[in-house]
């Protein structure tokens, strides 16, 4: 379904809409058309887009119409371009992947999930018609195992009401631990045969995220890991990914990878074999995915890290 619909191999466009200063200067400048002229030029055949709640939804639950329009042109460019676009709610009133952006209560508070229910409503009335070339994926990376029975009630609830305008758009369903593809089998029967499981993958986490402050076990880069201490292999992938796996075959759906790199702290000549086992293992089991990032984001595809990198990263992507 994925691949047949033009959601093969992605890129990020983390920052633009999400995880920014919000500014206008930031959602107007940060990715340009320029920018999915280049994305299309290296092969990629869609971005993902994420996109905070604050920028197209009121704290009241009033929807932004200025923010809508920002997506309206995000997916313009993307049809100028050959592109398709999976449009990725990465926060939520009440909740957020990230401790630090303080939303809370979300799993637990129905005005928070009716405000979710009312962003999908929204943006399924806008999209519903672009089903061959836009995909939802409905929230970014729930955290704690104690919120699975609140999210898997929630999404379901929500598929259902994206289906009375949207009977046609692929939907992403992630699970908790940060969308972990071991906690995939936790997660429900899906839906209806459009949704698909969705996962992250920065495995091994010491090695994809050294140097990473905002994340406090990894932040000394003096105790780099390479490549060869990481304990990385194809076989590391395969034994990592294979309860996802196991749980999409017994489904009979897609998997997604919506999310994975190696951050810039760590140089190319380390990052390209990880990468090179990474998408050994997602092409022989046919999995879709999205690398992280275009831009910045300590993981940028296009920033100086990968100067003279790049085209053979992109060979295996």
């Amino acid at each position: 379904m994925l691949k047949e619909n033009g959601f093969c191999r992605g890129v990020n466009l983390g920052g633009w809409l999400s995880q920014c200063d919000y500014s206008r200067d930031r959602l107007d400048a940060f990715i340009t058309e320029a920018d999915f002229a280049q994305i299309a030029a290296w092969g990629f055949d869609h971005v993902r887009i994420p996109v905070d709640y604050n920028v197209i939804q009121n704290e009241d639950g009033s929807m932004i119409e200025e923010g809508l329009r920002r997506i309206d042109r995000a997916f313009a460019m993307c049809r100028v371009h050959d592109l398709n676009a999976v449009l990725d709610l990465h926060k939520t009133q009440g909740f957020s992947f990230d401790a630090g952006e303080n939303e809370k209560g979300f799993f637990e508070n129905e005005a928070y999930q009716e405000r979710f229910y009312a962003i999908w409503d929204c943006l399924a009335r806008r999209y519903g018609g672009m089903a061959d070339n836009v995909a939802f994926d409905l929230l970014n990376e729930v955290t704690e195992e104690g919120y699975l029975p609140a999210w898997k009630r929630i999404s379901r609830t929500c598929i259902r009401r994206i289906r009375q305008f949207a009977p046609e758009t692929i939907l992403l369903l992630g699970s908790y631990q940060w969308n972990s593809a071991r906690t995939l089998p936790a997660l429900d029967a899906p839906y209806d045969s459009r949704v698909a499981y969705s996962f992250h993958f920065y495995e091994p986490h010491a090695f994809t995220h050294q140097g990473a402050q905002w994340e406090a076990p990894y932040r000394d880069i003096s105790a780099r890991y390479s490549y060869a201490e990481s304990g990385m292999s194809e076989t590391f992938v395969e034994n990592f990914l294979a309860p996802a796996l196991e749980k999409a075959a017994q489904e009979g759906c897609d998997l997604y990878c919506g999310e994975y790199g190696v951050i810039d702290v760590v140089p190319s000549q380390e990052a390209l074999p990880w990468f090179r086992d990474v998408h050994a293992v997602f092409e022989r089991h046919g999995i879709c995915r999205s690398m992280w990032s275009y831009k910045q984001m300590d993981f940028g595809l296009c920033d100086g890290r990968l100067d003279g990198a790049r085209e053979e990263l992109l060979k295996l992507i």
